[in-house]
Formats: structure tokens, sequence, C-alpha cells
């Protein structure tokens, strides 16, 4: 009997668990490890923050994953042992065939002066809540939504959420300003010029200010604070800066740029056995550019993990390569959104593209979820 060890249970962690259930020996042992007891698609915070989905509306519980023969374990990760393809468990020691490392990416306000104590973190669910009922009682005022760092979980996100609440205060019609900032000079720069002003200029139809090449170095009341200006708010929803959570950048498996290298088309790190998936890695595209952090890559990445796998426990040679293909859906109001979409890995540069805005793409980004939950938790 073998035994996979998969610390994470987003989108990458239970795409390789599903994968290996089907794919290897049934005395084999799948272990999935995460804090939390169950799993939502995180574009339903936004969905939450307009009125337009309850907290906690669409979830799954984890625990159904033993029902498929997953071993599912809640407990914190305090330690990861890369050579010995093992992790300290709650108190427990555990050693593995394969370690798969899907643990995401953590949100640290700590790193901007303030932002922890004036602004509202929209990519933390349990923020959420809050942040919905603040936006729903602002009658006027400026709304500022400010990415804090780069890289961050899907890019398109931050502008989004302008459009959807954007619409939402034109519908409730109240005077507030919407500005979003960020501190790259374009819109979503792996679009290029042409794709961002499409985007850019959405916004701008719609009155909202895009505010590119900002970086806030400190948050006081009532304004953020750039290296030559500051810009007030009545509202601070924050995109905080990302970085791997303390126990994988303890582990040995990261690099200089903060995050962990990984054989771009194995996902394998520089540890025989054991592989690293979803928003924990860097990937850097043919033009330089990082593979953006969306649960669509993270996916395609645990399965090509698991078919490694199943065929390195079988004593056989895989040829299962991430390809980077895929995209994340931007909705822009009015029932429509718009997909960026593509292969980007491709050489010598990526092919990525950005649709026409569509009832279609916003009817397949709700089918993405029901699909997945579907697949993962009740097939």
């Amino acid at each position: 009997m073998k035994r996979v060890l998969i610390l994470g249970a987003g989108f990458g962690g239970l795409a390789t668990a599903h994968r290996l259930k089907q794919e290897l020996d049934p005395r084999d042992e799948i272990i999935l490890v995460d804090q939390s007891d169950h799993f939502a698609v995180g574009f339903r915070k936004t969905w939450e923050l307009v009125g337009l989905s309850a907290p906690g509306a669409v979830q799954a519980s984890l625990d159904r994953l033993a029902l498929k023969g997953i071993r599912v374990i809640h407990e914190l990760v305090n330690e990861i042992d890369p050579p010995a393809r093992a992790a300290v468990v709650g108190e427990h020691r555990m050693e593995a065939d394969a370690l798969v490392i899907a643990l995401g990416a953590e949100l640290a306000l700590e790193a901007v002066p303030g932002l922890a104590e004036y602004a509202m973190d929209v990519y933390d669910p349990r923020d959420i809540p809050r942040a919905a009922r603040v936006l729903k009682e602002m009658r006027a005022g400026k709304l500022i939504i400010g990415i804090f760092g780069v890289p961050y979980k899907c890019p398109p996100a931050p502008y989004e959420m302008a459009l959807l609440i954007n619409e939402s205060f034109r519908n409730r019609k109240v005077d507030v300003a919407v500005e979003v900032f960020t501190p790259q000079p374009m819109s979503l720069p792996v679009l290029g010029q042409a794709g961002c002003d499409v985007i850019e200029g959405r916004l701008a139809e719609n009155g909202i200010t895009f505010l590119p090449n900002h970086t806030a170095t400190s948050v006081e009341a009532g304004q953020v604070v750039f290296a030559t200006a500051r810009r007030a708010f009545d509202l601070l929803f924050a995109v905080p800066p990302h970085r791997p959570p303390s126990v994988v950048r303890e582990s040995g498996l990261v690099d200089d740029s903060g995050w962990v290298p990984v054989d771009p088309r194995t996902l394998e790190t520089r540890f025989p056995g054991v592989y690293a998936i979803g928003d924990v890695v860097q990937i850097m595209l043919a033009n330089g550019k990082p593979l953006p952090k969306a649960g669509v890559f993270a996916e395609a990445m645990g399965e090509v993990v698991a078919d490694r796998i199943a065929a390195q426990f079988a004593g056989k040679t895989s040829d299962a390569a991430f390809r980077g293909e895929g995209g994340c859906y931007l909705e822009v109001g009015g029932g429509q959104a718009m997909m960026v979409q593509g292969r980007f890995l491709a050489v010598p540069e990526p092919e990525i593209t950005l649709t026409d805005p569509s009832p279609r793409y916003l009817d397949e980004k709700r089918a993405f979820e029901t699909q997945r939950l579907q697949t993962w938790f009740n097939g």
C-alpha cells in the first residue's frame, strides 16, 4: 500500500485527490489535510458583497470525501519536511510516498502599516459579511478598492468587484465614487496593452477612476499613503499582499522570488516525489510575467500531478504535463461577463485574449461552480 499526503483542500488539492482516487489502487491511501471543514468557490465573495448571494449559500463539506474513500484530516500543518516527504499535522508526523503542497497563499495585511486597522479585507471570507453590511449602508462618499501587492489571486477580481459594486450604487441611486488602484502599470499586464485598454475603458465608461503605478506605503485614518501622494477614502476595500504560508516559507521550498519554484510542466519541486501546485507556486511565462494565480490553473496542475503519481506508483512513465491553458471570468455588470483566456505557457509568447462581454460567460461562470461541486463531492 502506498500513501499520498495532500496539504490543502482548495482547487488544487481537491482536483489531485479526486483524480488519484480514480487512478490509484483502491488499497492506496489518499490523505487530504485542511483546517477548514468546507470548500467554497472564491468568486462568491463578490456576489455576497453586492447582495447576489447569502454568506455560505453554496459550499460543500469536506467530510463528504470520506464517502469516496479519501481520508480528510482537519488540522493545522505545523511543519513540512520535503526531503522525507513528510509533514507534522497537528501533533502527528506523517510520512508519504508522494507529497503534494497545495496550501495556497496567505494574506499579509501586516506588510502595509495601517492596512489591518483601516481597511476591510475583501479576499478573506470572514470579513465579507461586515464589508457587505457597511457597503449596503453607504449613501455617499468614496470607496477605494486597493491592490496592495502583487502577485495576488484571481487578477480580474478587483476590477469585477469595482464594476459590480458601482452598478449596485447606481441601482440604489446613491452618490458614491469608486476608485481602484494597483502598483502595476496597467490593469492586467498579462493581457497586454490592448486588452488592458478594454478593461480600463470599461471602468472609465462607468465613472470608475483607475490609478495605475500606485504602490501604497501605508494607510492612515481616511487616507491611503503613496510615495508622492495621498488618496482620501470613506471606505477602503483591500486586496492585501500575498505570500506562501509560514510553514511553506520555513520548509526550504521557496526561492528568492518568495514562492515555490517547480518544473512548469510536471509541478515537481527540487525534492523527488514532492509537488507544489496552485497559488503557492510561481511559474514564469515566456514574456517574463508570472502565471496568474487562479483556481482553474490549480485544478489543472492537480490533475497532472495525480496522473504522474499514479504512473510512478504503477512503475510506468507519464507524459502528463501542465499546459497553462484556461482562463478567468470578469463580470462587467448588466448580467454579462468577459473571459480572459488562452495558452499561457505558449512560446515564444503567451497567447491570451479577452472576449467581448456576453451573458454566455456569466452562465459559464455559474456552471463552473456547479460542475466542480458536483464532480468532487457528489459524483
